[in-house]
């Protein structure tokens, strides 16, 4: 829901210019043992045609993993921003231009809950192994995808996605709300052939990819040993960046439930929400919860939706006359049904990275370490 203007000058509301980011630690809320599973990613790599990189839509400029580009580039890549459903994407083709600008420029739009676009993904993975250099994987007829991205970004949910819509059976993958579920590169696991009536159709003729219009010109006994290529995904487990570039970020990241909440703090995290949906105009959370009106103040929204939710708790207060059993109103209670509620959309699409957009998208450099200088550093033990 959206107040006008008006509105908010009668209400003589004055939302925070800025959030308090002073004394946060944001090193002490990711997990730094994570190097194990980008080596063994890198590991892979000799396995694998293309590299599928999946991360929220909700945050499609901050909190990717910059080694997925660099130390894996040496495959053709493609990122899917999933959670579409819950990311506010009027500035869509604005977002584009921004990754472009970052050297991406095959990005597909997801919601792997209802399985939005996702028949997108196989033809484009096609066409972008059709035109690499496949090196000593040339003489394979199977295609093999890496499936990478920061934790709780909904890559298992991908690959079942996946084989719902082209081997219409269930689920291969573990999913859950939190991070944590994949724990380590997994087998193959099949998701093609690509199924008729699911984009253009192509074939696999040596090393060759042809559409399906130019075997009609091809001889009777081509057509016998011409198949669609199968298609199998590899899971892996969320990788987060060496270091995150800011506190902003890190809240970011945290509120798209890439860490454990109690890292970070569920009252801090429910402040940095509040704030970003009152300097966006996204007032859902009022209507939501049926308050009074919209409010910068943490406090007082917790205490509301504390009391209207019956989140309380008794608390002993000693007094000159004895104990006294006083009720109060759970503020940590009401900060995860805060999160919660925003995570599950009900107060409505929200892009969190709106302040990045309107910076513009950067600028093209040649000042990036290569793919084989990240290597070099990962495998040197730096840690990741």
């Amino acid at each position: 829901m959206r107040l006008s203007a008006v509105a908010l000058r009668a209400a003589g509301a004055a939302w925070r210019e800025c959030f308090p980011l002073q004394g946060r630690d944001v090193a002490r809320w990711f997990p730094g043992h994570m190097a194990k599973g980008l080596k063994k990613m890198q590991s892979s790599l000799k396995l694998v045609d293309c590299v599928v990189e999946v991360h929220d839509a909700r945050i499609p400029l901050s909190g990717r993993n910059p080694l997925f580009q660099e130390t894996l580039g040496l495959k053709p890549h493609l990122l899917v921003l999933n959670k579409m459903d819950l990311a506010d994407l009027t500035e869509q083709r604005k977002i584009q231009q921004h990754l472009a600008g970052e050297g991406l420029k095959h990005v597909i739009f997801t919601n792997c809950i209802k399985d939005e676009n996702i028949k997108q993904i196989i033809p484009k993975v096609i066409e972008l192994v059709g035109s690499s250099y496949r090196y000593h994987r040339s003489e394979n007829l199977d295609y093999c995808i890496l499936v990478v991205g920061v934790p709780n970004v909904g890559k298992s949910s991908l690959i079942n996605s996946l084989r719902r819509q082209h081997l219409r059976t269930g689920k291969a993958a573990r999913v859950g709300g939190e991070p944590g579920i994949t724990r380590a590169v997994m087998s193959r696991v099949q998701v093609g052939p690509l199924w008729p009536g699911t984009g253009a159709c192509l074939v696999l003729l040596s090393n060759l990819v042809l559409p399906m219009t130019v075997l009609s010109h091809t001889p009777l006994h081509l057509h016998r040993v011409c198949e669609r290529p199968l298609i199998f995904l590899m899971d892996t487990p969320g990788v987060l960046a060496p270091r995150i570039g800011s506190v902003e970020t890190g809240l970011k990241l945290a509120l798209c439930g890439t860490v454990l909440d109690h890292l970070v703090g569920e009252e801090t995290m429910a402040d940095y929400l509040l704030y970003t949906l009152n300097r966006h105009q996204l007032f859902g959370y009022v209507q939501h919860y049926g308050l009074d009106g919209a409010s910068d103040d943490i406090e007082h929204v917790l205490k509301r939706v504390a009391m209207r939710l019956r989140k309380t708790r008794k608390v002993k207060v000693l007094t000159g006359t004895g104990d006294v059993n006083v009720v109060q109103p759970n503020y940590s209670a009401a900060a995860q049904d805060f999160l919660r509620t925003f995570r599950s959309g009900l107060i409505g699409p929200v892009m969190l990275d709106r302040d990045v957009l309107q910076d513009g998208p950067p600028a093209d450099t040649d000042s990036a370490p290569t793919a084989w200088q990240m290597a070099s550093r990962t495998s040197s033990g730096q840690s990741v």
